[in-house]
């Protein structure tokens, strides 16, 4: 019996929900191969790469999500984070911005793009966000202290200010 489309992706999201992400992206893959552009699947697929390193991979499902629609919040995000993890921290930030005229106070669009200024030693500007994030969210104070992002400024005064008091 052939399976539909939404019982693949149904599949594909309870193996990825239970911490199966090489299964969950076999079912993905099945999905884009009925419907190339089912744009849920594309980003989950993206998303599931992202989880397994494949970064590159990642923003190129991202990429064609986002050819069908510009301003999924969801796969800008994402397609940040996999930038900032290949170090392209410039086209992380403008992904960031994106959603941020989306969603102009989301803390995790606030989070990431602060994480992408530091590692482009943007560090005013990085920690001028980061205080907007914590004062909106208190639970990013512990996110940031312990973040590899932020090791490089753990002893300046500022970040200190941020995260420990």
């Amino acid at each position: 019996m052939q399976q539909s489309v939404y019982d693949l992706y149904n599949m594909g999201l309870t193996s990825l929900n239970l911490g199966n992400p090489k299964e969950a992206l076999s079912y993905f893959s099945r999905v884009l191969k009925l419907e190339p552009d089912n744009k849920k699947a594309l980003v989950k697929k993206g998303n599931v790469l992202g989880k397994l390193g494949k970064y590159s991979q990642a923003v190129s499902f991202y990429d064609k999500a986002l050819a069908q629609e510009p301003d999924d919040f969801l796969a800008l995000i994402n397609k940040g984070l996999a930038l900032h993890f290949l170090e392209r921290y410039h086209e992380a930030i403008s992904c960031y911005d994106i959603a941020l005229q989306l969603k102009p106070n989301n803390v995790t669009a606030l989070y990431n793009k602060s994480s992408s200024l530091i590692r482009q030693n943007k560090i005013n500007e990085g920690l001028q966000i980061l205080k907007t994030v914590v004062d909106q969210d208190f639970s990013y104070k512990a996110k940031a202290k312990f973040d590899i992002d932020f090791q490089g400024i753990k002893h300046l005064n500022e970040f200190k200010r941020l995260v420990l008091f």
